[in-house]
């Protein structure tokens, strides 16, 4: 209650100084305002990406950095205070031991997505800083640009971040040392092993896409398409398999079919604004597969059940499962639209309205 309490009071006064190109753990932005910003700069020359990655970031900011920049906009030493005891209470270990904090936000705090921000705003502020002095005009880009100097962008959600690079590659991989410079403050550093520079056709992954330029079918034109990654469908369909496992055939049929809609439909929802029908008809074969394994496997009894005999019993329309009135709408319920760019004006809660337009009678 406390932590909701101070976030209350932080979040506004912070959220007027945060830059556009933050949108994680923010009112009003979500990781589709990100993937719409960075197919924007990918389809506008900035062709070049700094993959990073912060090597266990909320567990090693530094408490003296992140009180520093606090500090700037708080000046009630009892609200500064708190926040610092936040910050050293400590975790309880698995065995019911207290370790100490000594550095770091502490993960799964109310506040510790807010206190994130606030550390990392550091990067937005040099990189908006460095835009608004050599880049802000379209002369200072084409000026950079004749004299073999590269331009960039940062796109940031929380902790995971890319710069998109218009230029050569070794304007890109240039970054890689600002960056950590802008971090080593902080007490932070980057993962070596995770940080890559590649070309956008090549393809990348951040928040769960996979993000590649390549020519649209039958034309000359190139387009920024995004696609689950790999690694999230591999986790939707480990879900889908715990949801179908045998340890949860004391569950009735149409149990399951809520539980594996619910999953379904949510994942389906985060990824319906990329290049995701396939995908998701594909997830829905799979769940099918497993729905008809359990169901043969639960209702077997000593003849077996057959696959006629389970579409008449278990299935409504053609092969659709459906149960005590449970229908299976899996992923493909889910339409794929394209999602609106938004810029980078994203009003917050706190944005004044303007005033009304005086009428006449």
């Amino acid at each position: 209650m406390v932590q909701a309490s101070l976030k209350l009071v932080l979040e506004p006064i912070f959220e007027a100084d945060f830059k556009p190109s933050s949108y994680g753990f923010r009112p009003n932005r979500r990781a589709q305002d990100a993937i719409s910003e960075i197919h924007i700069f990918g389809t506008n020359k900035y062709e070049w990406v700094l993959e990073c990655d912060i090597k266990a970031c909320f567990d090693e900011i530094s408490h003296t950095a992140l009180m520093d920049r606090l500090r700037v906009r708080i000046k009630d030493k009892r609200v500064c205070s708190l926040v610092k005891a936040f910050l050293k209470s400590g975790v309880f270990t698995e065995l019911g031991n207290k370790e100490e904090s000594l550095t770091g936000t502490p993960q799964g705090g109310i506040l510790s997505p807010l206190l994130a921000n606030i550390a990392l705003s550091a990067l937005d502020d040099h990189f908006d800083q460095q835009w608004q002095q050599e880049m802000d005009t379209k002369r200072q880009r084409e000026k950079r640009k004749k004299n073999g100097q590269g331009n960039w962008r940062l796109v940031r959600y929380c902790d995971d971040f890319v710069l998109m690079v218009a230029g050569d590659r070794h304007h890109a991989e240039a970054q890689r040392e600002k960056v950590s410079a802008v971090l080593a403050p902080l007490g932070l550093r980057l993962a070596p092993e995770k940080t890559q520079v590649v070309h956008i056709d090549e393809g990348f992954t951040f928040l769960g896409f996979d993000i590649r330029r390549m020519r649209k079918r039958g034309t000359l034109k190139y387009h920024v398409y995004t696609t689950p990654s790999k690694r999230a469908i591999a986790s939707i369909k480990d879900k889908v398999k715990a949801k179908t496992y045998r340890s949860t055939r004391h569950m009735g049929l149409d149990q399951v079919l809520r539980r594996l809609n619910r999953s379904l439909t949510g994942w389906a929802n985060y990824f319906r604004h990329g290049v995701s029908k396939d995908v998701f008809d594909t997830i829905d074969q799979f769940a099918w597969g497993r729905l008809m394994r359990w169901t043969r496997a639960k209702y077997a009894g000593r003849t077996g059940l057959s696959m006629k005999e389970l579409r008449r019993r278990f299935c409504d329309t053609g092969w659709r499962f459906a149960y005590n009135g449970v229908v299976f709408t899996g992923a493909s319920s889910v339409a794929v639209t394209r999602y609106r760019h938004r810029g980078r004006n994203i009003p917050t809660p706190w944005t004044p309205k303007p005033a009304a337009a005086a009428t006449g009678s």
